[in-house]
């Protein structure tokens, strides 16, 4: 081994290497992508599948002049590796460390933050635009992947583009192909021609000649012509692209370097929207990941010898719906399931297996995936939709419109609700609450528990209208799930502990920290009663009433913005009963949320049970008194 990768520090530093050493540095850089993110965890197998391609990239273009646009983000981290910041890689996806996405407030050369998918090419093209209106000169490129094609977003951009006619370049990055050597040898030829400026010269040349024939020439012109878009149409692939007004070259190996340079030094003084078709494997390199690309999306910390991921030993919420959802298809024909592109992440992949006829992934489509759950309700089966909540936000008015208008009996499994830690804001579930709870005729619930979860996806399917349930990311608390399921009455809260001095109104995860919350103020003597919510809509308005009859001081805890959320709905049913209490609300404030462990995430935002209960006490010193508040105050009285 060279030893290379310790000279880069800017993309610069790898002009002056030979096609060799860039092959060297790529294999360099894939152990070192092994070896980190077994460590921190983090979006492996794609990564191992772009390391070429994004070495090429930055040795043919002049980041951060030239702009290059990375679709979602979970393919970037060689982009960060070769731009400064491979040193801070071991804090990658941790609280204070690098995110495993583009960000634009962490270097430069990240042009436009990306999270969600089948966003660079729209994004690409405004910057391309700018770059237009403003007269500079610079290219813009947009790695998008073919995942991403599967989303509508980027046919409309790809649209918006060909009519443009600007200078832009779109690599894509296909995973999921691969090229036989006759196809991969031909289409290296047909790539260095088409991308040649003496092809485009010649073609010219041959159509001036003729047109310039006597009598017939132009009637020849248009006859070649015709004959030259029917045979390109049947023997060139990336018609589709040409249709949208791209110049399509490939397939490439986007594992060969030199054919990677090549084109792209080609492509680079041509003018107008290109397309580039590179074909890549995921997870290339690592015998694993290559293996099992799925698991090594998006993985924990993992043995590198073996790729075996670091034991757990409590279920998580999605494995726990994955259980439920295939018994319950097994008792009831109807019941269908809908993924966007997620059938493992989602936990529907047993499902997959054991009834394909009844198992739809549609691709990075998620509003598709709500009106096709609707066209299913309304003709009979059971869909279950489910789609990570941050992810959802992008089929808002296909659930009002679609769905919840029809009053259809849609479930929607919100998975990966509230904070969900090292990817950050853009996959932070926590506006769920605020964009369901307002929706006519659906309900919304959050389960404390596993065994609560399966009741409530069981009540779910008992019901004849659209229910939500949103659930969080990772492991649940440890509580077996009963065999027996229960219909929990809708709209009914439950008391779990019973107190004097204060009532907490928790809800879903939360009412885990409302135990802890309840415990410490116990110790200095509070009596807080705690209450589990279950439903956000319909609010439990009773047991509103009644607490507010009974309290004059109430404390709300929620994974969600504050703005809209669950303490929200609270104090709009105390005005709207003309009862009034002093009402403490726990959440997220007017902030995007960075990435890092939950439990950090919650401390950095002050909704540690330890800081809540604090705050409690800050709020009303009246029920501990002034001495005991002065030993609390100072953590004494906590032990």
């Amino acid at each position: 081994m060279k030893n290379l990768l310790t000279s880069i520090k800017t993309p610069q530093d790898i002009k002056h290497l030979s096609v060799q050493q860039l092959n060297d540095l790529a294999a360099e850089i894939r152990s070192f992508l092994i070896n980190s993110v077994s460590e921190s965890g983090g979006h492996l197998a794609a990564n191992l599948g772009v390391v070429e391609l994004s070495l090429a990239l930055h040795y043919v273009f002049n980041s951060p002049v030239d702009k290059i646009v990375w679709d979602v983000g979970h393919q970037s981290y060689v982009h960060k590796i070769l731009t400064g910041r491979k040193d801070q890689m071991q804090t990658l996806r941790q609280f204070g460390g690098i995110s495993g996405f583009p960000k634009f407030e962490e270097s430069e050369h990240d042009v436009f933050n990306t999270g969600h998918s089948s966003t660079s090419i729209s994004a690409a093209l405004g910057l391309a635009l700018a770059r237009d209106l403003a007269k500079d000169d610079y290219a813009v490129v947009a790695v998008t992947g073919d995942g991403a094609l599967t989303g509508g977003m980027c046919y409309e951009a790809l649209n918006h583009a060909g009519n443009e006619g600007c200078d832009l370049l779109v690599i894509l990055n296909d995973n999921e192909m691969s090229i036989s050597r006759n196809v991969g040898a031909m289409s290296s030829y047909l790539n260095r021609l088409r991308t040649d400026p003496s092809y485009f010269r010649t073609k010219d040349e041959i159509e001036m000649v003729l047109t310039r024939i006597p009598g017939i020439g132009p009637n020849i012109a248009r006859a070649a012509g015709r004959f030259k878009d029917i045979l390109k149409f049947i023997m060139v692939p990336g018609k589709l692209f040409e249709e949208l007004g791209f110049t399509y070259i490939g397939p490439v190996d986007g594992h060969d370097m030199q054919e990677l340079l090549t084109v792209l030094s080609n492509a680079r003084s041509m003018k107008g929207p290109i397309l580039i078709h590179t074909i890549t494997q995921k997870g290339y390199g690592y015998e694993p990941a290559y293996r099992n690309p799925d698991v090594f999306h998006g993985v924990g910390p993992f043995d590198v010898e073996t790729g075996q991921l670091v034991n757990k030993k409590i279920k998580t919420y999605t494995e726990v719906f994955s259980d439920f959802i295939v018994k319950k298809a097994a008792e009831d024909s109807r019941v269908v399931a809908i993924t966007a592109a997620m059938a493992s992440g989602t936990g529907l992949k047993d499902f997959a297996q054991r009834y394909p006829e009844r198992f739809f992934d549609v691709g990075i489509c998620e509003a598709h995936a709500v009106t096709l759950a609707a066209g299913m309700a309304r003709n009979g089966l059971r869909p279950v939709v489910c789609i990570y909540s941050t992810f959802l936000q992008r089929a808002y008015d296909q659930i009002i419109h679609d769905v919840a208008l029809q009053n259809l009996p849609v479930v929607f499994a919100v998975d990966r609700a509230g904070l969900v830690g090292e990817d950050g804001p853009t996959h932070h579930g926590v506006f769920d609450l605020a964009y369901l709870r307002h929706i006519p005729n659906l309900t919304v619930m959050a389960p404390a528990n596993e065994n609560e979860f399966t009741d409530m996806l069981h009540t779910a399917f008992a019901m004849e209208s659209p229910v939500a349930i949103r659930y969080p990311r990772g492991a649940g608390q440890g509580v077996a799930v009963k065999a027996e399921r229960e219909f929990i009455p809708v709209g009914k809260a439950v008391t779990l502990r019973k107190g004097k001095d204060l009532a907490i109104l928790a809800i879903g995860r939360a009412v885990v920290l409302g135990l802890e919350v309840q415990g410490i103020l116990q110790k200095q003597g509070i009596a807080a009663e705690l209450v589990n919510m279950r439903y956000v809509k319909p609010l439990d308005q009773e047991k509103v009433f009644d607490l507010a009859t009974r309290f004059s001081r109430m404390v709300t805890i929620e994974d969600n913005n504050l703005a809209g959320g669950f303490g929200s709905a609270v104090l709009e049913s105390l005005i709207d009963q003309h009862q009034s209490a002093d009402v403490l609300r726990f959440g997220i404030k007017d902030e995007f949320v960075e990435h890092g462990r939950v439990d950090q995430l919650f401390e950095y935002l002050d909704l540690d049970p330890e800081s809540m209960a604090e705050k409690i006490v800050q709020q009303w010193p009246e029920i501990l008194g002034k001495k005991k508040w002065e030993l609390f105050r100072f953590g004494k009285a906590q032990g």
